[in-house]
């Protein structure tokens, strides 16, 4: 049973993986004149030390296919740099910054009230954040506060209050119709393409700090580095599985090749969990959801789990010793053999290239 203001319209099943639901980033819902003038939407925008996560701007894509008018948020300190940049993105009107270092983490304990206060203040019908880790960790407290359920990890937008997402894993596809008055929504990054930089003058305005106080303290982070191209973003990924047998073989094996590529490395659960790769690294249905122009899997099997992170690449390629892998069910280029022998071959001759 669907939670209240939520109907379901149908789950139609997907018997090929590669028939998910695609989104034209340009397309615009076409609603008459009048309904367009009542639609506001709110795109919540990320920044991480006074940088612009441009990935965020997929918020924004989604939010002009809603049409109406389309504002964006930004909160932390020195936001003055990352409101500008936003403000240049075409079909935005305005950019409501709040100058606060106590956002700059996104703590949802302080962060949600800061929304909720901005999105009361702006009358906004539609709030829309990428489903990413701040968006999932952010938007179902916003949606309490505003008593509205939470629409999450979308894929398409049929019109402004029906929406398309994959449920079981990306096997079924379900349309469902939201009745609330504001419409609280994640959107998939890799359905709506990032809104390009270029061609706006959006106004920056100051929106309302209601500076709510919070029992919750960021104390510290330690994040993995790399020089290789981000994971969730990259346009070539090279992901390793359990076959790789452990760390040292993941590194040996998966590096040179990723470099080989110029591309982001990733790995299965199974890897992660093993201890071959670090979590942040994790493709799957529990780790980053990934659409990149190539995706390469080494040693992976292909479980449900994993397809249901890199379905939409456009072009996939598997390299597994078992020719029966499931893997190999969506792959459009496949290699039978051992992993062991084929990828430093792969990775030789590409370096010769």
């Amino acid at each position: 049973m669907l939670p209240a203001g939520h109907r379901a319209f149908s789950a139609l099943v997907r018997p090929r993986w590669r028939e998910a639901a695609t989104v034209t980033p340009t397309s615009v819902l076409r609603y008459p004149a009048a309904l367009r003038r009542l639609l506001s939407v709110l795109a919540v925008l990320e920044q991480r030390e006074g940088k612009l996560n441009t990935g965020s701007l997929s918020a924004i894509t989604a939010a002009k296919q809603l049409g109406g008018s389309v504002h964006g948020f930004v909160a932390g300190s020195s936001i003055k740099a990352v409101a500008d940049e936003a403000a240049k993105v075409a079909g935005v009107e305005k950019i409501i910054a709040v100058n606060n270092g106590a956002y700059d983490k996104g703590l949802p304990e302080n962060y949600a009230p800061l929304l909720v206060e901005n999105i009361k203040k702006g009358g906004y019908t539609h709030v829309i954040a990428g489903h990413t880790a701040f968006g999932k960790n952010l938007m179902p407290r916003v949606a309490a506060l505003l008593d509205s359920q939470q629409i999450s990890d979308i894929t398409a937008i049929e019109d402004d209050k029906t929406f398309v997402r994959p449920i079981y894993a990306g096997n079924a596809i379900a349309t469902v119709e939201s009745s609330d008055a504001i419409k609280i929504i994640t959107i998939r990054g890799t359905a709506f393409a990032a809104a390009e930089v270029a061609g706006g003058s959006a106004a920056v305005e100051d929106g309302v700090d209601p500076k709510a106080e919070s029992a919750t303290e960021w104390v510290s982070e330690n994040l993995a580095t790399s020089d290789r191209p981000d994971l969730a973003t990259a346009p070539k990924v090279v992901s390793g599985g359990r076959g790789l047998k452990s760390k040292e073989e993941f590194d040996r094996i998966m590096l040179p090749l990723a470099d080989s590529l110029g591309a982001a490395v990733g790995a299965s659960r199974a890897a992660v969990d093993s201890g071959y790769a670090d979590n942040s690294l994790q493709v799957g249905q529990t780790g980053k959801v990934v659409a990149p122009q190539l995706y390469l899997a080494v040693g992976i099997s292909g479980a449900i789990q994993h397809l249901a992170g890199m379905k939409d690449s456009k072009v996939i390629a598997a390299i597994n010793k078992d020719g029966d892998a499931p893997i190999f069910q969506v792959a459009d280029v496949g290699l039978v053999g051992d992993l062991f022998d084929k990828v430093p071959e792969l990775t030789e001759k590409l370096n010769k290239a």
